[in-house]
């Protein structure tokens, strides 16, 4: 089996009983079966409708109150009356339930990013949320996938999700990346060339030297978007990076699953598209070495270009942060770049570190000195401008360059406003120049 395989039928019972033992020997691709669900996470756009159908069936009791996790990060710090209320129907849920994990403005961060630093989400882990960005746990090697919000109601109920066993591609990445080459890189190269949909409802699974280089921040900017590819999850077999940023933050015991081990392939310099042989519906193989910065013009994350091509193209807003990019190291490469320098005078440059605790180590470390030297703004953590929300909406006509994940039609704002996907150190270099910059322009 494949590694989400594996994970999935270690959390499907035998037998239709309760009581019947967890874990049945196999399951396969295009299976349907009813599993238990490790972790459900909800936030403050998407738990309030959950809540409502939980109560109109006249439950009175959660699942498990250890396993049910709220965050309201979307439109948090409240922005007006509306998202308040959203906000105040989580918090009392929460309350009536005495949830464990409930996180409040000032202690929460991006859901996506919180939940592997908390230790929450664990390896072979199976985790749903209502959230299609859920995903991203897969870089821990667990099965994570977003579900509407009524499917979140029928967990908080049961513990269980309903769903069919996923297709698996893996993607084989050899070589080391330039330094500038990130996981955000990777990934946007990747959907622009199997595009929007060449994953769907599919696993996607990635491996090969230039994966076991990323760091746990770059593995999991590459899972947050195998979503953008149209995939159920993105995984990637956990290893030594994995053991040294779940030891000693792990709240649970976790256990490390592998691949299937059925695909080999001698190292190659250039792509090529082959047979698995094996569990997987396809291999893609490319040499990490030959991608650079990437950047996503509008207004698909499959329009991508590499961000030397587009240096004629001005901006009006940068963004770094978002669950996809607005981690320490994140913010340690921008500040790299903006040390020293100025925002250009006609360019607004917006920092929301991810969780609170990012946001406290770039105090430690004097990024954000560097950050307001630079006359950036920096928020508290929320996904604000990512999803329109608030924290940098563009008007008519602006383009932003940002380092979240979707570029869609009036994603950030106005239908006629442009939005343009790359990592934090293309995003922080632009911000100097006014203008898509690939991050060596500095090394001159």
């Amino acid at each position: 089996m494949t590694i989400s395989e594996k994970i999935i039928a270690a959390h499907v019972r035998q037998g239709e009983s309760a009581s019947g033992t967890t874990g049945v020997e196999e399951v396969h691709a295009g299976q349907y079966v009813y599993a238990d669900v490790d972790i459900c996470l909800g936030n403050d756009v998407t738990a309030p409708i959950a809540i409502e159908e939980f109560e109109k069936a006249g439950l009175k009791k959660v699942f498990d109150r250890e396993k049910i996790v709220l965050v309201p990060d979307h439109f948090t710090p409240n922005k007006d009356i509306k998202s308040a209320g959203q906000a105040r129907i989580v918090r009392e849920f929460a309350r009536k339930h005495n949830l464990k994990y409930y996180f409040e403005v000032g202690r929460m961060g991006i859901e996506h990013a919180l939940l592997p630093e908390q230790g929450i989400v664990v390896p072979g882990d199976l985790v749903i949320g209502a959230d299609s960005h859920t995903c991203t746990y897969g870089a821990l090697g667990a099965f994570s996938a977003g579900v509407g919000s009524t499917d979140l109601a029928a967990c908080f109920a049961t513990g269980k999700v309903w769903l069919k066993v996923p297709e698996t591609i893996k993607f084989i990445y050899y070589n080391i990346p330039d330094k500038w080459t990130t996981g955000k890189d990777l990934i946007l190269y990747t959907i622009g060339d199997i595009g929007v949909d060449g994953a769907l409802y599919k696993a996607m699974e990635f491996s090969g030297s230039a994966i076991s280089a990323l760091d746990m921040d770059g593995r999991m900017a590459m899972c947050n978007m195998a979503i953008e590819a149209g995939a159920k999850s993105g995984i990637i077999a956990p290893d030594k990076c994995t053991e040294e940023y779940v030891k000693g933050r792990a709240q649970r015991p976790y256990k490390f699953y592998s691949g299937n081990g059925t695909f080999e392939s001698a190292a190659s310099t250039e792509l090529s598209r082959t047979s698995s042989g094996g569990n997987y519906s396809a291999v893609y193989e490319y040499d990490a070495s030959k991608i650079s910065p990437q950047v996503a013009m509008p207004s698909l994350p499959e329009n991508t270009k590499p961000a030397e091509e587009l240096s004629h193209i001005t901006i009006d807003q940068v963004v770094i942060g978002s669950c996809t990019n607005g981690r320490i190291s994140d913010l340690r490469i921008a500040a790299g770049i903006l040390k020293g320098k100025k925002v250009h005078p006609y360019v607004r440059l917006i920092i929301i570190p991810a969780t609170q605790a990012v946001y406290r180590q770039a105090v430690k470390e004097g990024l954000v000195e560097i950050f307001i030297a630079a006359e950036a703004a920096v928020s508290t953590p929320t996904c604000g401008p990512c999803l329109g929300g608030h924290m940098g909406i563009l008007a008519e006509g602006e383009r932003a360059l940002s380092t979240t994940n979707r570029n869609f039609v009036g994603r950030m704002g106005h239908p006629k406003s442009e939005i343009y996907l790359c990592s934090p150190a293309v995003a922080a270099a632009s911000a100097i120049t006014g203008r898509i910059t690939h991050p060596a322009y500095f090394e001159h």
